[in-house]
């Protein structure tokens, strides 16, 4: 339970399944773009090497994580994606919590992922978690075209 403008409201964490998908690619094509496709999704949710973890609150979706085992010792978050309207309220930070703890009870040793570089909010969400900035792949996003930072945080 957290509080939030002096109100007690409840967030849980739950698996994504098929059903959410409407809800899911809503909020994918708020975040991304271009966004990803209701097949590479499903592909993830269906994954069993992947952790997709919701974030719900009142029985609407504010949010969603992809976290890929790679190798037994690796992953990489794949996204981390909040509706519009529910961003700044503490939605990433539950999800990326929920996410390395999977990573870790799976023995997962190190996560890796790529960041818009103007994307402060979560790059210091990233650095709270025990991120730290290795690399940088230029010209990595479109729409605008910008480079991305590569992290990765090792238990």
């Amino acid at each position: 339970m957290r509080a939030l403008h002096g109100k007690e409201e409840i967030m849980d964490i739950v698996a994504g399944t098929e059903d959410e998908m409407p809800r899911i690619m809503e909020i994918e094509s708020e975040a991304f773009y271009p966004p990803w496709t209701t097949g590479g999704i499903l592909s993830e949710i269906h994954s069993e090497r992947t952790f997709f973890p919701l974030a719900i609150e009142n029985n609407v979706i504010l949010g969603f994580a992809i976290l890929k085992r790679t190798t037994q010792e690796e992953g990489e978050l794949l996204q981390i994606a909040v509706a519009k309207d529910h961003r700044r309220r503490g939605v990433g930070d539950a999800l990326l919590r929920a996410a390395l703890e999977w990573a870790d009870s799976c023995g997962v040793e190190i996560v890796h992922l790529q960041v818009r570089e103007s994307n402060e909010a979560a790059i210091s969400l990233y650095y709270k978690y025990g991120f730290l900035h290795v690399g940088r792949r230029k010209d990595y996003y479109i729409s605008p075209t910008e480079d991305a930072l590569t992290m990765e945080r090792r238990i």
